[in-house]
């Protein structure tokens, strides 16, 4: 009887926070961090960059992000396909095709046991941002969400770029990766982000929610060589489905 109660409560919270995400205007970041503070107090937005490690990896986890802003690998031999697949999923999520590059490179290939070259992830970032005019770049904290050596890579390499470039202006934020009951409690987590971002400096951290989660099924969907049954209940239970935290690097 006791279990059935427990069950009974965390079916009855995930529905609630599920509807207050699909039913209110529900965003307690207003995004202050994206204004150009160059810009004398302007309307001016910052030029983004969202680096990831693998297609498929902005649906998983950066959906809340990619939402909010434009409201604003080669793993078993299916690069080609995977590529294909990540543009159709940047269309759903309104991402312009010519905002999307795709580096096939030779020493930056996926799988847990490729580490990749931090210098080298470092230069070929640095060059995407010298070339479109970057001033914020959005990524992986080094934990990488689901701890993927990748993922970490990427992060690293970031943190290699801002450490050599000081003199510019750029700054970079990270997603924060949470413990694994925050990570698989879906909806329920825009409660404690929201907690914990409100114990934090808006100049630090800021929590977005994803008020469009069904957008993250659908993105997802297009890559269809990476859809089996348990990817769809990552996305289903992932909290990276309904918000992100984001978190500056120092």
């Amino acid at each position: 009887m006791g279990w059935l109660l427990i069950i009974s409560f965390v079916i009855v919270i995930w529905i609630a926070s599920l509807l207050k995400i699909l039913h209110g205007s529900y965003s307690p970041s207003k995004g202050a961090f994206l204004n150009d503070s160059n810009n004398g107090g302007g309307a001016k937005k910052k030029k983004v960059l969202l680096v990831v490690a693998h297609p498929d990896d902005e649906s998983m986890f950066f959906t809340p992000t990619i939402n909010y802003l434009t409201s604003r690998g080669d793993a078993d031999g299916k690069g080609n396909t995977r590529k294909d697949e990540l543009y159709k999923a940047s269309a759903m999520l309104k991402v312009p095709h010519q905002q999307v590059k795709i580096l096939d490179h030779p020493d930056l290939q996926d799988g847990f046991g490729n580490m990749w070259n931090h210098n080298l992830v470092a230069k070929i970032v640095e060059e995407e941002v010298i070339s479109h005019g970057i001033n914020l770049i959005l990524t992986f904290d080094n934990y990488g969400v689901s701890g993927h050596c990748n993922h970490r890579d990427v992060h690293y390499g970031v943190r290699k770029l801002l450490n050599a470039s000081s003199q510019r202006n750029i700054e970079a934020w990270e997603l924060v990766s949470t413990n694994i009951f925050r990570k698989y409690s879906g909806p329920v987590d825009i409660w404690l982000s929201t907690i914990y971002s409100m114990q934090c400096s808006n100049e630090m951290l800021h929590c977005l929610v994803n008020e469009q989660p069904r957008k993250s099924f659908r993105a997802m969907a297009q890559h269809a060589s990476q859809w089996v049954w348990f990817r769809k209940l990552f996305v289903a239970f992932s909290s990276c489905t309904y918000v992100n935290m984001l978190r500056k690097m120092k």
